[in-house]
């Protein structure tokens, strides 16, 4: 494979998953919300803390939607 196909097969790989949702994902131990997952397909990107401003308002969207 010459180089500059291994550097488009690179930069597609990087790409490809970008293309998927970002979604959240709720974390509890006994009835509580523990942590809030950022998910991007099956990959995990950040974990969020729920008492946080950004972990309040991402708990009040699913509240409502709920």
């Amino acid at each position: 494979m010459s180089e500059e196909a291994t550097q488009t097969a690179e930069t597609a790989a990087q790409a490809e998953p970008e293309s998927e949702e970002v979604s959240y994902q709720a974390v509890e131990k006994e009835g509580e919300v523990t942590a809030i997952w950022e998910m991007q397909g099956q990959k995990h990107l950040r974990t969020i803390h729920p008492k946080s401003n950004e972990g309040k308002q991402i708990l009040a969207l699913f509240e409502t939607a709920g």
